[in-house]
């Protein structure tokens, strides 16, 4: 029996040592689990330290800079010049612009729209057939393989849609109304591409088409895609004038832009002063001044389409032999209707209308990074508080799920405080927070910078959770 309780003593001690053991290396992976989770500034692919003659010296060979969201993503790092009227769309473009997308599907599957996604190689034979494909002239970016069979880029999708629909047989009323979308790459040869993403050879684009069984259905899904584009430009915090406008060689019957009021604006827009009345340029006589629905005086402004939608009728659809059985058993061809949103566009357009001249402000929904935590410069008489900073940003982490990956840490701390705050502004995260002096007190004070009101605060850890724990998330 004592060689046993030996025995026993023995395996006890020695599980006790190995859960002694575990315990201490799962601090030590934890912690390493922690820090390799960090998401670091310094790994992010980004030029950060860009001179302004250096990228003028580029964007001279293909077009001057010559508005505001042009010089701050370029100067930024966001985007880099390709060739004429294309760019890299660098990291934090790319995550605004999949912020943005999410907005977009959200609304659009509100509405009962359904995500596809169409070749880029769109058919001479389907253009020619529509008639667009010499309509559209110069501004088609054309090509044939090697069999000599001819196809553009697509910048815009009615006759593949069509088409496609044409090829599944005749639709039944019961199958509609149908929404189909997609969010792709568009191109367009423009003459002369500027003004960096808000007009360019390539882009992307949310392009929707719809098909119902009457005109009278059709004009109601209309209007509801009309007010899911109004709901998403509200969401973003954006200010938006939904105006009449030439339907173009898109064609249809009834069109409207919506437009974000801008000097930069390659738009002229004409709004009534005492209703709610507006109209494109293109769309009314240029010296006409009075309101064609309440004679209130028309005003002059500008403005950046960032969105416009089309009443199609029956255009594409008779062509492409789009038929639908109505509840009498009769052939009638579908009604249809397409609607666009450039998402490139409105990225460019959003820093257009919200930034200051030297940074950048997102709308809150899609920016990058909600936060940046700067510590102290290495060597500094602050350093020490760099770990008190590391701490904050896991408590952050952990404390505010939703904020884990839109926090980063500026660990270039052979810059200065300053120079990396420079360079947060130029970026546009909405909160900056500074390990600094203050961090080494009792009890800590970080230093929060908030870019929307301009106002600097100096708060303890628990008031920065509770700050951040109110900032929106896509």
């Amino acid at each position: 029996m004592g060689i046993l309780l030996r025995r026993g003593r023995i395996l006890f001690s020695g599980v006790t040592n190995c859960i002694s053991l575990c315990r201490k290396q799962q601090q030590h992976c934890r912690f390493y689990h922690v820090k390799q989770k960090r998401l670091l500034l310094s790994h992010h692919f980004l030029s950060m330290n860009l001179r302004e003659d250096s990228l003028l010296s580029q964007e001279s060979k293909m077009g001057e800079m010559t508005c505001k969201s042009q010089r701050l993503m370029l100067l930024g790092g966001l985007i880099y010049p390709a060739s004429p009227g294309c760019y890299h769309y660098m990291p934090y473009t790319v995550r605004a612009m999949e912020k943005l997308i999410k907005v977009i599907d959200r609304e659009m599957q509100i509405i009962g729209g359904q995500k596809v996604n169409m070749p880029t190689l769109c058919s001479a034979k389907l253009w020619r057939a529509s008639g667009r494909w010499e309509l559209m002239g110069k501004e088609l970016l054309r090509l044939a393989d090697r069999h000599g069979q001819e196809y553009c880029l697509g910048p815009t999708h009615e006759e593949a849609i069509t088409d496609l629909i044409a090829s599944q047989g005749r639709l039944s009323y019961r199958e509609l109304p149908l929404l189909l979308y997609q969010i792709t790459r568009k191109f367009r040869d423009e003459p002369k591409p500027r003004f960096g993403l808000l007009r360019g050879r390539e882009f992307y684009m949310k392009d929707m088409y719809t098909f119902d069984a009457s005109e009278e259905a059709a004009r109601h899904t209309y209007a509801l895609v009309c007010n899911a584009y109004c709901n998403i430009f509200n969401s973003l915090g954006l200010r938006f004038v939904k105006v009449q406008a030439a339907t173009g060689s898109i064609g249809g019957t009834m069109s409207h832009e919506f437009q974000l009021p801008a000097d930069i604006g390659e738009d002229k827009l004409m709004t009534c002063t005492k209703c709610d009345f507006s109209a494109n340029m293109e769309l009314i006589n240029s010296d006409q001044r009075y309101c064609p629905v309440c004679k209130g005086e028309l005003v002059e402004t500008k403005g950046i389409e960032v969105g416009h939608t089309f009443f199609l009728g029956t255009k594409y659809s008779s062509v492409f032999n789009v038929t639908l059985q109505t509840s009498q058993g009769k052939p009638t061809p579908a009604e249809m209707g397409c609607y666009g949103l450039g998402v490139t566009r409105i990225l460019a357009a959003s820093i257009e209308v919200l930034s200051t001249e030297d940074a950048i402000h997102w709308p809150s929904l899609i920016t990058p990074y909600q936060v940046c935590f700067i510590p102290p410069k290495k060597g500094s008489k602050e350093e020490k508080a760099t770990e008190l900073l590391e701490e904050l940003y896991d408590c952050v982490a952990e404390a505010i799920p939703q904020l884990k990956e839109e926090i980063v840490l500026d660990d270039r701390t052979h810059l200065t405080i300053g120079k990396r705050l420079k360079d947060a502004n130029k970026l546009g995260y909405p909160y900056v927070i500074i390990g600094g002096k203050k961090a080494l007190d009792n009890p800590s004070l970080f230093e929060v910078w908030n870019q929307k009101t301009g106002e600097t605060l100096f708060l303890t850890r628990e008031a920065i959770i509770d700050l951040l724990s109110k900032v929106p998330t896509c």
